[in-house]
């Protein structure tokens, strides 16, 4: 079987078109509008909950630990 010479090049021209494919750069994000937003987060959030319940927990292992020595 003899290969025609246009489909030679056709076969050529697929092959070689689909390397610029791999190698294109997907499209920039679109812009935003919004501000960014504050560095950090604030630490006061659970603070106090977090004392009550260590100070909570702190009496219980007192009290389980009083019991178990007696």
């Amino acid at each position: 079987m003899k290969i025609v010479p246009n489909r030679l090049i056709i076969i050529l021209v697929v092959f070689l078109l689909q390397g610029t494919a791999v190698f294109a750069d997907p499209a920039p994000p679109p812009p935003t509008t919004l501000p960014p937003p504050p560095p950090g987060l604030p630490l006061d959030g659970g603070i106090l909950l977090l004392i009550l319940l260590s100070i909570t927990y702190g009496i219980y292992k007192l009290n389980k630990l009083k019991k178990a020595s007696n």
